[in-house]
């Protein structure tokens, strides 16, 4: 039985399997962006997402934990100080996959891994409401009324103000 087998073993060996996730999450903590094959980038999805996680308890032993994964002082460094601070608060999902069609030559399927707080591009900024022109013929009969409201409302006050700089340049 091939029971709590499911992850993909992407033709390697698993010393290969094991170095190769190793230097690709050294390579997308490094560089917060890298291009590869979406089998490899949901691989290292599983494989670094449990280290970022640990990386928000700052202690030694954390330190040492993700050190016996990534091998890789700078790397590890840079996970304690920069992108623990900026991940602090989410609460998982620190990265997010973009694919970005098929390699040329044997037509694998591409795809960019990127730490999510690192795109100045998908950066959530507030978006403005924006007034959308709707159909007359759906609602043509309270859109009138509205309509007429509306210029009641927005005329009455408007000859008020008129009227009193009037009054002051006659006396």
């Amino acid at each position: 039985m091939r029971h709590n087998k499911k992850f993909n073993h992407l033709g390697r060996t698993a010393p290969h399997r094991a170095s190769m996730l190793s230097n690709m999450a050294v390579s997308l903590i490094m560089h917060k962006r890298i291009t590869t094959t979406v089998p490899k980038a949901k691989a290292l999805k599983k494989y670094v997402e449990p280290l970022i996680t640990k990386s928000k308890q700052d202690t030694t032993n954390s330190r040492r934990v993700v050190f016996r994964y990534l091998q890789d002082k700078s790397a590890v460094t840079e996970l304690f100080q920069e992108i623990a601070a900026k991940i602090a608060d989410r609460p998982g999902g620190y990265t997010r996959i973009i694919k970005t069609g098929f390699r040329q030559g044997d037509m694998a399927p591409m795809c960019f891994i990127e730490l999510v707080d690192y795109d100045e591009n998908m950066a959530k900024t507030p978006k403005t409401a924006k007034r959308t022109r709707r159909s007359r013929k759906s609602a043509a009969a309270p859109a009138a009324e509205a309509a007429a409201t509306e210029a009641v409302a927005t005329e009455a006050p408007a000859e008020a103000p008129a009227e009193a700089p009037a009054d002051t340049t006659a006396e």
